[in-house]
């Protein structure tokens, strides 16, 4: 059976919620998003030429994305495949799931 965690369903025990490979590349990109971050507060102390600045946070957008990606994969590689596996109630909540990150995704702007 699966328990509620912060609003969506998950297994109660799972040998890993978080692949090592994607932790660790995920708190790599996380660094670097806080680098790129702080570079442009900066550059905005400093009155740096807006395009620059534009430059930088376009970085950090591409960044999100990359970070994003790797914690859908953890997802899918994790909770969804063992939610999916359950059937039943827990594979419709899977699919609700992807379909809400899904449109999330597309919606921003």
């Amino acid at each position: 059976m699966f328990y509620t965690y912060r609003g969506y369903l998950a297994p109660p025990e799972y040998p890993e919620l978080v692949i090592d490979d994607i932790k660790k590349r995920a708190l790599h990109r996380t660094k670097i998003i806080e680098g790129q971050l702080r570079g442009i507060e900066k550059m905005i102390e400093n009155e740096d030429y807006c395009v620059d600045i534009i430059t930088l946070s376009l970085a950090v957008q591409k960044s999100l994305g990359s970070l994003n990606k790797l914690l859908v994969e953890n997802h899918l590689r994790t909770h969804v495949t063992d939610m999916y596996e359950a059937g039943g109630g827990e594979r419709d909540a899977a699919v609700a799931e992807l379909i809400r990150i899904f449109e999330l995704s597309n919606n921003r702007g």
